[in-house]
């Protein structure tokens, strides 16, 4: 191996896909992209599919690249978000297209199941938020459709253990994303067999679960060959790509909370254990797995993807904003006119962003947002409630202040949305580094390769690496009048937590 470790991380994100080369020369970490492809979903008559092929194909080619750009690789590993996956049947052959979490199949599946099992029942075991596309819910869709692929299923694999599989041939379920399904037990750090098997699904397709940093095995010689790359290590990482974004946290001690900032915020804190509570359920946080044996304590929130999709329906319409002006706009707009509860249900798959976020507004008594800088600062003000919400919430349960709020990924590059969370929640708001998920992925990668020993030192050469911006709160209690607006609204829409 060379001095400078060259580490091959794939993240696919909801709109895309990169592949990043980590080059760590045992102190600092610097990130090159090799090469870069859309991940979308597929339509196909009423349902929504991954394309996996495709993507599959996308990281032969960002293998292909590395190996004539960048020279011998040490290692890859792909991170992406949880819930998802794909059956396999006789031969590891893979049963159809796999679904994406956003298709409608699931709508009303947890009245279902809660027949079957209760609720709190679900929730002692797997310590799990309720969100109608986890794993769990996914599959009880396919039994009472009668689909034919769990008759024939042997193995279910996450979407980043699949493309492991493409890549070595090797069946594994590595943990932070096994901790997504609602099938996962993390008292006892195992899979919910009496939960799976009281709803009557196939045990038999839960497969070994491997710890983030875990080498699975060497790049099958077919894929060497046709790439040019050497077989060099395939190292599951945290493959849970919030997994990976918290361990790339440049934090010190426990006082501080994160939002993993993207299409989706992830608010939580780092424990030591599970915290499985009738609070906990009540306001519907989750307990995940988190490298180094911790958990990710958090709940998850709509995020920037309302304003990804406002911008999509604009540019459809012929009006092409970059995210920039977006932002600039809203900084323009009068505060606190509309505001939204972001989780509420009309927001999950609307036809248009804008105009559900204007209905939402007209329901509740306000003005309807019309403008492009009005629609984006309801959504960033919305947000920044919407955090505060979580981390009162939070220190309730853990019983101890946050002082800090670490934002990472794409959303802390959002400067105004990082003010208004400074402003709403009244912390100190670190943002930064924009690229943690394939940070936290390659950092991993080089703790299977031994080239670092811990969580703990591989923060340290996240922070050693990167910078972070500082934002201070401005009288936050400007902010009082629109969070008890906000609570009414969260009163009124009777979603839980």
């Amino acid at each position: 191996m060379s001095a400078t470790k060259k580490l091959l991380a794939f993240d696919l994100g909801a709109e895309s896909g990169r592949g990043i080369v980590g080059l760590f020369d045992g102190q600092k970490l610097r990130l090159e992209v090799v090469h870069r492809f859309g991940n979308g979903p597929v339509r196909t008559l009423d349902t929504m599919h991954w394309d996996a092929l495709h993507l599959h194909s996308e990281m032969l080619t960002g293998l292909r690249k590395c190996a004539g750009e960048q020279g011998p690789l040490d290692s890859v590993g792909v991170d992406t978000w949880g819930v998802d996956f794909a059956l396999l049947g006789r031969n590891g052959t893979m049963l159809g297209n796999p679904r994406h979490y956003r298709d409608p199949h699931t709508e009303g599946i947890m009245d279902e199941a809660f027949k079957v099992v209760p609720r709190k029942e679900i929730f002692r075991q797997t310590g799990l938020q309720f969100m109608r596309f986890n794993t769990l819910f996914q599959l009880l869709a396919l039994q009472r459709d009668r689909s034919p692929l769990l008759d024939k299923a042997e193995t279910m694999l996450l979407m980043p253990d699949l493309f492991h599989y493409f890549l070595t041939g090797i069946k594994a379920n590595e943990l932070t994303n096994a901790t997504t399904s609602q099938m996962y037990d993390p008292t006892v750090k195992g899979w919910a067999y009496g939960l799976v098997k009281a709803f009557g699904l196939p045990v038999n397709i839960l497969g070994s679960l491997v710890q983030p940093g875990t080498v699975l095995g060497p790049l099958r010689a077919s894929v060497a060959e046709e790439t040019g790359a050497t077989p060099i290590p395939v190292i599951a990482p945290a493959t849970h790509d919030t997994g990976s974004a918290i361990a790339a946290v440049p934090a010190t001690g426990t006082s501080w909370a994160y939002i993993s900032s993207g299409t989706w915020s992830l608010m939580g804190a780092e424990l030591g254990a599970p915290l499985i509570s009738d609070k906990a359920e009540a306001y519907n946080f989750t307990n995940e797995g988190g490298v180094g044996g911790t958990i990710r304590f958090l709940k998850n929130i709509a995020g920037l993807w309302l304003v990804q999709e406002c911008r999509r329906i604009w540019e459809r319409a012929g009006k092409n904003y970059g995210y920039d002006e977006l932002t600039r706009l809203a900084e323009g707009a009068p505060a606190f006119v509309s505001i939204v509860n972001p989780d509420h249900a009309s927001f999950i798959l609307p036809p248009s962003m804008p105009v559900a976020l204007a209905d939402y507004c007209r329901k509740t008594g306000q003005p309807a947002p019309t403008e492009p800088g009005a629609v984006i600062r309801c959504a960033l003000e919305s947000l920044a409630l919407r955090y505060r919400w979580v981390l009162e919430k939070l220190e309730e349960m853990i019983g101890r202040r946050l002082d800090v709020i670490h934002v990472v990924g794409g959303g802390c590059q959002n400067e105004l949305l990082c003010q208004l969370t400074a402003d709403a929640c009244n912390r100190q708001v670190l943002a930064g580094p924009v690229e943690a998920t394939a940070i936290g992925n390659v950092l991993m990668q080089a703790v299977g390769l031994g080239a670092l020993g811990s969580l703990t030192e591989a923060r340290e050469v996240a922070r050693r690496s990167f910078e972070v911006s500082t934002f201070t709160p401005r009288g936050p209690q400007s902010w009082d009048a629109p969070y008890q607006r906000f609570l009414e609204l969260v009163r009124r829409d009777s979603i839980p937590g």
